[in-house]
């Protein structure tokens, strides 16, 4: 039986995310589903106690479908890691069984993920077995990007895979009659593990997408050619499925609603058709992602993207052929779900990387806290982990994957001094006074947030954050005091039980001639000459429309800021930037787009260190798409008033600089954290006053110290 699925009916100013809605026999409390992301937290297969506590943090927090992570059907065939939920065998349903319990007690419905990783079958390599695809790849991909991994980083890529290349083989009859069966045995499994749901994985280059990709899929026989045939394995193995779980657990197919990067990749035309086949097959909704086709090349494009409402068009074209639900996913915000939700694009929105970041987020809507929702910040930081088979890190949430405990109530009230208003000092600060301490937080710029606050002219991802860590800790009566510069006098005269420096870290200039010429900027300067204020908030002198600017306080906003810099900026034609580290490189594609000649001059081999690899491989991407000359392994040697020298393989080379900035002379700043250290009072130092670890180093350090406080 075909449900046909209504737009959700809701009242005058309430969410559409919130609303009840309906998956083939499954009735859901709301709209939000926490989609497949891999945890890597099982033991050879086996469902752990980390894996269900994760999942149970966020039932608790009220997402109405939790899908796990990828489960391999074949275990060990077929699996990218040991730490995936393995579904071959029936030893591996009494954990599953424990999931379904903890999930349902917890108030959510768990649907089971059911894969067959095909071409990027790891323990395949692993264990010398030839991975199955639908044709033998042609050609090489562009391993280009790696050339901006460390050493460490590629040690580690390596290992995934115990330095192994893939051995493919061709799938024939009996490979894909076993794999169906497979499918069909673990969608058994799961409901007799007491599941909700199963999701037949056939997206993100895994083996039935492939089958329907024309990228990977060069076959003349019966599944090959046209696209009834290439989705017929999905056909196959969604009929199999319905048939092994009946129709009292619901059966979800995930398919790419459209491929990045190849010519000849999926459209979403063929998805479409594909999906509609799926749904006649017995699938009870489809869910819709996107990928691209080189993980190393565009993995920002699919199937993690870096666009807020990446595939809202594909969910939308896919929803308007189908007469049962579709969900949509790709950088959904609560808005956006709205959004979706009431325009008819999709029936139900996926949020993956924001209920990593906050588990709560469906309670806090639910109770009109919004404002209280920790956002994603869009870094990337917890899918890199991925790419060496380990658990996720957030950068905003440290005690994801039980990386660090949660924090409580302090046993007693404590007066906690806290000095610096970036991300490492508003967190302590929320953290502290969370636990019941009596927190004031001294900062000596007229504003909070730091050099983040700075950094979202070139991040704006990171604006969120700032304004979420505001938001907490007003809300919690934190005592803020702006404008205000900490010295061990003022310290003393406060009489504080604890202090905790959060000053953050100090830009200079190397030691290079020319280094102290007018047109040569440390990030500093640069902050004092877009934003009308120098390093902690000192005023400086302005000239023209920079002056003007301020007047209107148009530099109280990084979005004017950032469409008045298209227009003009108080920066010369050709701009040479000193290291090619996270900073150097957004703000080179920053300058570039506003009409600057850039060069970057990196010393080392690699640039956009320390990023994660997904966004620093689309970072190098960007940056030379626009313009930028990136040149690694560049020796500094002299700055003049009209070029910069730079020695390159033994070579002397000169470039054409009206200004120069300086992105790699980076070191905490310790000066009164050392000048604090022989008073009689209890001193911490987070952020990068302790070691420079840009956001993600600022919140795990001061979530360390506020728990311990």
């Amino acid at each position: 039986m075909v449900l046909v699925m209504q737009r959700p009916r809701r009242a005058k100013g309430s969410s559409s995310a919130l609303q009840p809605g309906r998956i083939g026999p499954l009735e859901l409390a709301n709209r939000i589903i926490l989609p497949a992301m891999d945890m890597n937290m099982c033991a050879d297969g086996v469902i752990t106690d980390a894996e269900i506590a994760h999942y149970v943090a966020r039932a608790k927090g009220g997402a109405a479908l939790l899908i796990t992570g990828s489960g391999a059907v074949a275990y060990p065939r077929g699996a990218t890691s040991r730490k995936q939920p393995g579904l071959s065998e029936d030893h591996f349903i009494p954990g599953l069984r424990q999931l379904v319990d903890a999930v349902h007690e917890a108030g959510s419905l768990l649907c089971v993920q059911l894969c067959h990783h095909g071409k990027n079958a790891r323990l395949d390599m692993i264990d010398d077995r030839s991975v199955l695809v639908p044709s033998i790849p042609e050609g090489r991909p562009d391993l280009s990007a790696l050339a901006d991994c460390t050493r460490s980083e590629l040690t580690q890529l390596a290992a995934t895979t115990a330095g192994r290349a893939p051995r493919f083989h061709e799938a024939t009859e009996d490979d894909l009659v076993l794999a169906i069966d497979d499918f069909a045995e673990a969608a058994r499994r799961a409901r007799e593990a007491g599941a909700d749901a199963v999701e037949i994985h056939a997206a993100h280059g895994y083996l039935l997408s492939t089958f329907l990709s024309p990228t990977d899929n060069r076959r003349t026989d019966r599944w090959g050619g046209s696209l009834e045939n290439r989705a017929g394995l999905i056909v196959e193995v969604t009929a199999a499925v319905r048939a092994a779980v009946g129709s009292d657990v619901a059966v979800l197919v995930r398919i790419s609603g459209q491929e990045f990067g190849s010519e000849d990749a999926l459209t979403t035309a063929d998805a479409t058709a594909s999906a509609v086949l799926s749904a006649a097959a017995g699938a009870d909704a489809i869910h819709v992602t996107g990928y691209g086709t080189n993980s190393f090349a565009n993995f920002t494009d699919g199937p993690l993207p870096e666009k807020i409402g990446a595939y809202r068009l594909q969910a939308s074209a896919i929803k308007s052929a189908l007469d049962i639900p579709v969900i949509a996913v790709g950088r959904i915000t609560p808005e956006l779900a709205d959004e979706m939700l009431a325009a008819g694009d999709c029936d139900f929105v996926s949020m993956g990387r924001q209920l990593l970041a906050d588990p709560d987020l469906v309670q806090k809507l639910r109770s009109g806290r919004q404002e209280q929702v920790r956002p994603c910040i869009n870094c990337y930081v917890c899918v890199e982990q991925n790419f060496f088979d380990e658990p996720p890190i957030c950068a905003v949430n440290p005690a994801l994957a039980g990386h660090l405990p949660p924090f409580e109530r302090a046993e007693s009230s404590r007066s906690v001094l806290v000095v610096g208003g970036g991300p490492a000092g508003m967190e302590v600060a929320r953290i502290a006074r969370e636990r019941g301490h009596r927190v004031t937080l001294l900062e000596a710029g007229t504003r909070l947030g730091g050099t983040a606050w700075f950094s979202q002219l070139t991040t704006p991802t990171n604006g969120p954050l700032i304004t979420w860590l505001e938001h907490e800790i007003r809300r919690l009566g934190v005592d803020v005091v702006l404008s205000t510069r900490a010295d061990v006098a003022l310290v003393r005269s406060l009489a504080p039980d604890v202090v905790v420096v959060a000053t953050g870290a100090n830009r200079g200039r190397p030691d290079v001639s020319g280094a102290e010429l007018p047109h040569v900027h440390t990030g500093d300067d640069l902050r004092a000459l877009l934003l009308g204020e120098g390093f902690h908030g000192q005023p400086i002198r302005l000239r023209g429309l920079a002056r003007l600017a301020r007047a209107f306080r148009l530099t109280s906003d990084a979005g004017r800021i950032r469409e008045l810099t298209r227009r003009w900026m108080p920066l010369g034609r050709n701009v040479v930037i000193v290291g090619g580290g996270l900073v150097g490189l957004e703000l080179s594609e920053f300058l570039a787009v506003r009409g600057r000649n850039v060069t970057v001059l990196e010393s080392s081999r690699h640039v956009g260190v320390p990023m994660a690899m997904p966004r620093r491989w689309t970072a190098v991407r960007r940056a030379t798409e626009v313009g930028v000359t990136v040149v690694r392994g560049a020796r500094l040697n002299e700055i003049t008033t009209k070029d910069v020298g730079y020695e390159l393989g033994g070579a002397e080379h000169r470039v054409v600089a009206d200004e120069v900035i300086f992105a790699s002379d980076v070191c905490p700043d310790s000066i009164l954290g050392d000048r604090l250290a022989g008073l009689d009072i209890e001193v911490h130092t987070v952020g990068d006053a302790g070691e420079v670890g840009y956001i993600t180093g600022a919140m795990h350090s001061a979530w360390v110290t506020a728990s311990k406080l």
